[in-house]
């Protein structure tokens, strides 16, 4: 008789996500059991216990998913846990923090497509500025977009010092370039928008960074987009269900919430589900989710 198949799901925060535990389940997992404000150290000792009390053909029904809200945590804990593995007992292990890395690659994913369709243009040719660039899905989207080829801009709402600090951070550990621009005020923001071809609005849900006005005074932009499903929209004119549609009276193109939200949905559906289906393991972050996004944009 098959076992259970069980998804460990390690967060450093006080509860798990719903969200998470909902999208396991959804995958096919039979059991889903969380560990809460798991440190770091702890990391090892709980993948450990997993895969060493089900014997060679129960751990190929186990796997590990690393939630949280802190994106370099997640990194360190996806790191040990690959760390702990003595195989035969070996499993995946996924990392997504707040949904981050699945939110972001999706974002990125259909900014990519829509270059293509539209402009004809390379996610690398682009100058690409990021407003709410510290969040876990802005300051991902950066990563990726750096990773990528292109020329990212981390957009300070608050801090220009604090953003400087993020970035230099990301730079080291990630071995990316990015720059940090003023956008503490709107001439500021004109000013970013001016030497920016892509948008990407990824500040709080409810906060709009930026307006109609803004978007009219630099009609050069190629894409908005923004992961806001809260009203207001994070850009003004970008409706939640646009798909690289023109703004109204613009001739930008707008990527809302709900269009990337569907793409962030099938990605960590996929990969849970690969983790279950799949004999060989997987290490996945924020690049595998990228990986996987794209290739469901292009279906």
């Amino acid at each position: 008789m098959e076992k259970v198949s069980i998804l460990h799901l390690l967060t450093a925060a006080k509860n798990p996500s719903p969200f998470d535990v909902n999208m396991a389940y959804d995958a096919g997992f039979d059991k889903v059991m969380p560990y809460t404000q798991v440190t770091l150290n702890e990391v090892m000792g709980l993948v450990q216990d997993a895969i060493f009390s089900r014997g060679p053909s129960g751990v190929k029904r186990e796997a590990i998913f690393i939630g949280g809200r802190d994106i370099d945590l997640a990194m360190d804990m996806l790191h040990s846990a690959k760390q702990s593995m003595v195989p035969p007992f070996e499993v995946s292990v996924f990392a997504d923090p707040s949904g981050a890395f699945t939110t972001a690659a999706a974002m990125v994913a259909k900014v990519e497509h829509h270059l293509q369709q539209h402009f004809s243009e390379k996610l690398a040719d682009q100058r690409i500025s990021i407003f709410g660039a510290t969040g876990p899905v802005g300051a991902c989207s950066a990563l990726i977009a750096a990773k990528s080829g292109a020329k990212v801009n981390m957009v300070a709402h608050r801090s220009v010092a604090d953003v400087e600090a993020k970035a230099a951070l990301y730079q080291h550990r990630y071995g990316v370039s990015i720059q940090v621009l003023d956008g503490t005020n709107e001439q500021a923001k004109q000013q970013v928008l001016a030497q920016t071809d892509v948008a990407l609005c990824t500040a709080a849900a409810g906060v709009q960074v930026l307006s109609q006005a803004l978007l009219t005074a630099n009609p050069h932009l190629r894409l908005v987009a923004d992961v806001n499903a809260v009203p207001p929209a994070g850009a003004e004119g970008v409706d939640a269900t646009m798909d690289g549609k023109q703004i109204a009276g613009l001739k930008i193109l707008g990527l809302g919430a709900l269009a990337i939200g569907n793409v962030k949905y099938k990605t960590q559906h996929q990969m849970l589900k690969t983790m279950l289906e799949d004999e060989k393991k997987h290490y996945s972050d924020f690049m595998s989710a990228f990986d996987m996004a794209r290739g469901i944009v292009k279906l």
